[in-house]
């Protein structure tokens, strides 16, 4: 095996979080169900400024694989799933650890990727890992807005 062979295949497995994007039904929901669980077990550990330190590596990360798993997989293929582990944790960062906080930004993040609203049906547009894994930056971030919104109007 070559190391170009090598290193698709670690790309393709990285991009698709091993077998998470093999599922069979509804890969993406189980990539952001995986954020959110990840998200639960270690957010309270992390200080801030590391969690998105996290979030820009894997996001680099999934722009890079992803980019890579597309010429194996097709473009933005289900079974790629990195984008919707950046997408939630981006839409979590607005949430107080708590199970109906998150399960809110599941909910929104979810609807929001696969509803696609103004802008992040434009970023689709772009080609390659970038245009990938923008969409689910853009509604992690607009879930995240949305989270705050009701946090102040509600809480604060």
């Amino acid at each position: 095996m070559s190391y170009d062979d090598l290193l698709q295949k670690t790309a393709v497995k990285v991009a698709t979080i091993g077998p998470v994007g093999k599922l069979p039904y509804f890969p993406g929901t189980w990539g952001s169900f995986l954020a959110v669980i990840l998200w639960w077990i270690f957010r309270s550990k992390l200080s801030s400024p590391l969690y998105w330190l996290i979030i820009l590596f894997v996001t680099l990360l999934g722009i890079y694989t992803s980019g890579r798993a597309e010429r194996e997989l097709g473009r933005d293929a289900h079974p790629i799933v990195i984008d919707e582990l950046v997408g939630q944790w981006i839409a979590l960062a607005a949430c107080p650890k708590n199970i109906f906080a998150a399960l809110a930004a599941f909910l929104i993040f979810r609807l929001l990727d696969i509803w696609k609203p103004f802008p992040i049906n434009k970023s689709q547009e772009i080609r390659g890992g970038v245009g990938v894994v923008a969409d689910d930056v853009l509604a992690g971030g607009l879930t995240a807005v949305v989270i705050l919104a009701v946090r102040w109007i509600w809480f604060d």
